[in-house]
């Protein structure tokens, strides 16, 4: 018997349910609202810096195993590269001095017992003082539960949760913080070597999917948007994409990985997440200096994370709500005046691009949290996937995936 899986949205949570079903034996459809593939993780062309460019920078990292696994079945995991061992460069632009964190490469933190691989001026028992964050609560916040203050929360805890979780990390869920801790930080170097898309996050984790689904008779078609469910017995019968209505088979499935708003839009008494945060994204078109490491930490400035790509420094500034209404040169200004100061280096603003997500995440506290859905719905053929929904992690590429693979094994009565 033939068995279809319709996949509602195009993101990278979408795609990871679609190729676990399409392994499966399905057929799977692929139906898109909008006119571009990818959802946050994706790829275009940049006429402002004659650059392709990603619409958010992103790191993985090598705990990042669903992520790595949905890679290696598409084909695409060398184009995840990074260094052997797990290295970070910082640098502090207020006093310009710099240092390396280095994590090493095994199965247990040793790093800490050595001053020369942590962090300047820290001692063991700044990093003792973080254990109550690994098994607190998700009704807990940050700020409640480990001193948000000293030289290591300023070098290395604010920098890591505030990029995890995109929120001020004092204000933010300590159970999700926990999570990324237990699953990096706790388990060693050899889960933490950083992992870029070098050639972009499209081509390494959007069109590879697309060519893979469709290699195996699916499809994949964007400007369809589901409008509403028709529904039987407990199950999804039809989808109806406005004056089409797709009939479902019994053996048919359905993954809803859309954002909160739609998906409960369809699903009536659905609960999401319903406040966001801002990420902000600036490309400047530059050769980067021959020594920049491809991820530099920034403290004491406005950016965080500058990212050296061949042909451009690229910038990421998470919790960015209050410069979302900052006139775009100005921003563009005060960002390069930051990165000459971290990549150590004098130039004009070259052409850049400023790329601003005002609902990039939801809000990760407790509060917001609290309200994210499991990938079970009241139909046995249709779970839901997406970051939004509980992963046990805030709002990641690892949190999109895992989210696709839940929904997918869910379907295939392995949840």
């Amino acid at each position: 018997m033939t068995k279809t899986a319709h996949i509602i949205g195009a993101g990278i949570s979408g795609f990871s349910a679609g190729v676990r079903l399409a392994n499966a034996g399905y057929t799977v459809h692929v139906h898109e609202a909008t006119q571009q593939l990818g959802g946050r993780c994706r790829s275009y062309y940049d006429a402002a810096t004659d650059l392709v460019i990603d619409n958010g920078n992103h790191l993985l990292l090598s705990a990042n195993h669903h992520v790595l696994t949905y890679a290696r079945t598409i084909g695409s995991e060398a184009g995840l590269v990074g260094p052997k061992d797990a290295q970070f460069a910082f640098v502090d632009i207020k006093t310009g001095q710099r240092w390396l964190l280095d994590l090493g490469s095994g199965r247990l933190p040793l790093w800490v017992f050595d001053e020369s691989r942590r962090v300047p001026d820290t001692k063991l028992g700044d990093y003792l003082a973080l254990s109550p964050l690994i098994w607190a609560g998700t009704s807990k916040t940050i700020g409640s539960t480990i001193p948000c203050k000293g030289t290591l929360y300023d070098r290395l805890v604010q920098p890591l949760l505030l990029a995890a979780l995109n929120c001020d990390p004092p204000e933010g869920s300590a159970g999700l913080a926990g999570a990324i801790v237990r699953e990096t930080l706790l388990a060693g170097g050899q889960a933490c070597r950083p992992l870029i898309a070098r050639d972009g996050l499209s081509g390494v984790l959007i069109d590879p999917a697309v060519k893979f689904l469709e290699g195996k008779g699916g499809s994949v078609r964007i400007g369809r948007e589901l409008r509403g469910l028709e529904s039987a017995g407990g199950r999804v019968t039809g989808l109806k994409f406005g004056d089409d209505t797709v009939a479902l088979g019994p053996s048919d499935v359905v993954v809803l990985a859309v954002p909160p708003r739609p998906a409960m839009g369809l699903l009536p008494g659905l609960t999401g997440p319903t406040k966001y945060r801002a990420i902000v994204n600036a490309h400047f078109r530059i050769t980067p200096p021959k020594d920049a490491p491809a991820l530099l930490g920034v403290v004491g400035g406005l950016v965080e994370w500058l990212f050296a790509f061949p042909q451009r420094l690229s910038v990421t500034i998470s919790n960015g709500d209050r410069l979302v209404d900052m006139p775009r040169e100005e921003l563009a200004t005060a960002i390069w005046a930051d990165v000459c100061k971290a990549a150590g280096i004098s130039a004009a603003l070259p052409p850049w691009q400023i790329v601003r997500e005002r609902r990039a995440t939801f809000e990760a506290t407790p509060e917001q949290n609290a309200l994210r859905p499991g990938v079970k719905t009241a139909f046995g053929n249709l779970a839901l996937a997406g970051d939004w929904t509980d992963t046990g992690l805030p709002a990641t590429i690892e949190g999109s995936v895992r989210s696709g693979d839940r929904a997918a094994d869910l379907l295939l009565g392995q949840g």
